[in-house]
């Protein structure tokens, strides 16, 4: 009998209270959303107005109830294949999120790449003298160029396909990535190199267990104001030297004058550049874990 009584109390104990750290982190979230949907829904409603008072040209402007509520319109734009050109009979919202996800793919590859061999070329300037006196004035000469003026240079090395708008996000973060790196270097403060010294570290730990962490935060901020001008870039390459994606749909709709399809288009760029930032965002809060959860987005302690 005590041990049914046990059993019954244990199966009827109350589930574990949300911690204060959950429901503050809750609340933020609820908050920021929030605040998202006013900015957003501000801007439609201005939109609306407009085109409301005849403000705005309904051909060259029109609402977004009209641009996207014939969105069965659209649809016929976007191809599983990722064939951009002709009309397809077959589309559908699948073909929209593979076109999305090829244009995705390009900025996130480019990225990847362009970040990793960035850090290295940093990293290796500073901690090899030779290699730095060899390597820095070709980055500083070649990091005023604008990505755009790499195009012809992608085609002549790549052809058209997936890797002339890899380049091209690859050249628009590279050197001046590597510029932030050095400048995150150099402003590591000389109290960690001393301790650090002090207790032993040779140049190798001295980069890999405080350098390193130290410039990371710095250099993840760098890289999420470059993830605009990476996708900026894509959509360039895109629409001159890949033949397919979201930038190809662009340069249609400009070159049919829908303006719809632009627009509806341009909405798909800005809700993947948003869910991009807010993706890297997470990544960097996971990285990043040991700094302050108000400073970084990092866990709680």
């Amino acid at each position: 009998m005590p041990s049914q009584l046990m059993g019954q109390g244990a199966a009827m104990a109350p589930a574990p209270a949300i911690s204060a750290a959950q429901r503050r982190r809750f609340g933020a979230w609820l908050a920021s959303a929030g605040w998202t949907l006013a900015s957003i829904g501000s801007i439609v409603a201005l939109w609306e107005w407009a085109a409301w008072m005849g403000w705005a040209d309904p051909l060259l402007m029109p609402a977004p109830h009209v641009f996207l509520g014939n969105w069965h319109e659209q649809l016929r734009f976007f191809d599983m294949a990722n064939t951009i050109g002709s009309e397809s009979a077959g589309g559908s919202w699948l073909a929209v999120l593979s076109v999305v996800l090829w244009t995705s793919m390009r900025v996130l590859v480019g990225l990847a790449l362009g970040f990793a061999l960035s850090l290295a070329v940093g990293v290796g300037i500073r901690y090899w003298r030779p290699f730095g006196k060899l390597t820095l004035p070709a980055v500083t000469m070649f990091a005023p160029i604008s990505p755009v003026a790499w195009l012809p240079v992608a085609v002549f090395l790549f052809g058209i396909g997936d890797r002339p708008a890899i380049f091209m996000v690859f050249v628009s973060i590279f050197f001046v990535m590597v510029i932030a790196t050095l400048a995150q270097i150099d402003a590591v403060p000389a109290s960690y190199l001393h301790v650090a010294r002090i207790m032993g570290a040779s140049k190798r730990q001295l980069y890999t267990s405080v350098v390193l962490p130290a410039i990371l935060p710095g250099l993840f901020v760098t890289l999420r104001i470059n993830l605009f001008a990476a996708w900026m870039v894509v959509l360039i390459a895109e629409a001159a030297g890949v033949g397919s994606g979201l930038g190809q749909i662009v340069m249609m709709a400009r070159n049919t004058f829908n303006a719809s399809l632009v627009f509806f288009t341009m909405t798909l760029i800005g809700l993947s550049g948003f869910l991009f930032d807010q993706a890297l965002g997470w990544v960097q809060r996971r990285m990043l874990w040991w700094l302050d959860g108000q400073k970084s987005g990092g866990r709680d302690a």
